[in-house]
């Protein structure tokens, strides 16, 4: 199952809650870290692709 944006989102605030919760170990926190990185890489890529087809959907609609 692909992750969609909501989910990745609701994992990185959870992701944040823990690391700001301070009670985690160094190795713990480094991973949960990645994790995150990936995730909000993720999320950009997302979010500037729907940009994109908002952009050339309207582009369209201006052709028309």
């Amino acid at each position: 199952m692909e992750l969609k944006y909501e989910q990745a989102v609701k994992r990185l605030e959870e992701i944040v809650a823990k690391l700001e919760g301070g009670s985690l170990s160094l190795d713990e926190s480094l991973k949960l870290y990645e994790e995150g990185a990936k995730l909000l890489d993720y999320c950009r890529k997302t979010l500037e692709s729907a940009k994109q087809r908002i952009i050339d959907i309207n582009e369209v609609k201006n052709d028309d």
